[in-house]
């Protein structure tokens, strides 16, 4: 079941017209969130903040907003029945949502971890990695990649090898008992709960640095790295990038 501009669609194909430009560019905005307690209203669901996101994204594209509160209405409606929400705005204001469920083996890789690999080719760069938007081709083909691999994640980098983030969610390090995160310069996407986690640590005092880790900082070798998803761990894909 999924939501498109209004109406509701008990399939899980949709129809779009040939010329649309979500399909021949991937032009489209979206966030994609985990509901607590089936309630887009909870506090740690974080709509407030995602629906920001996209009016955000919305206005430096100059693309028209959805009708926010059709949106939220079938959001809830959605999240009745499922974990976790995508909320996509195509480039003329229309709103799709769909949803699903958090991954079965969660809680197994969240008490192993997972195993990553670095994803140093030029070609898995992201581009517009401060918006999130649908061209998540290099990501996913990273994900692909590391899969190939015998991973379960790829570590997304820049021209000079240092750690962005992965092809599905923030990346956290934690070395010497201080917190470690990229900086937000452009080249990855602040994610919502990566903001509210680093709020919380600076009120509990926590030192956290925003600084790069790569090559040539020599911190990489001793760090432990935690991967910040919507559904907290796992590789979904990529629009489980936060």
């Amino acid at each position: 079941m999924y939501w498109l501009a209004g109406q509701w669609f008990e399939q899980d194909t949709i129809c779009l017209s040939i010329q649309e430009p979500a399909l021949l560019y991937g032009a489209t905005l979206f966030t994609t969130l985990r509901v607590y307690h089936q309630s887009l209203s909870h506090p740690l669901t974080h709509w407030p903040q995602h629906r920001q996101r996209l009016q955000t994204s919305l206005q430096q594209f100059a693309w028209p907003e959805p009708d926010w509160l059709e949106v939220e209405a079938a959001a809830s409606t959605l999240g009745s029945h499922y974990t976790v929400l995508r909320i996509t705005v195509l480039p003329d204001g229309r709103p799709w949502i769909i949803g699903r469920e958090l991954p079965a083996d969660l809680a197994t890789k969240q008490q192993q971890g997972i195993q990553a690999w670095l994803a140093n080719l030029p070609h898995l760069r992201r581009p517009l990695a401060d918006h999130k938007t649908g061209n998540y081709l290099s990501a996913w083909l990273a994900l692909q990649t590391a899969q190939g691999q015998g991973a379960s994640e790829a570590i997304l980098v820049d021209a000079d090898q240092h750690w962005l983030e992965t092809s599905t969610g923030n990346l956290w390090g934690w070395r010497a008992g201080q917190f470690w995160t990229p900086p937000t310069t452009g080249q990855i996407l602040a994610g919502i709960s990566r903001h509210q986690l680093q709020q919380w640590l600076y009120q509990q005092g926590q030192i956290v640095h925003q600084d790069f880790a790569g090559p040539k900082s020599n911190r990489q070798d001793d760090m432990t790295l935690v991967v910040m998803q919507v559904q907290s761990s796992s590789a979904e894909g990529p629009d489980s990038l936060n």
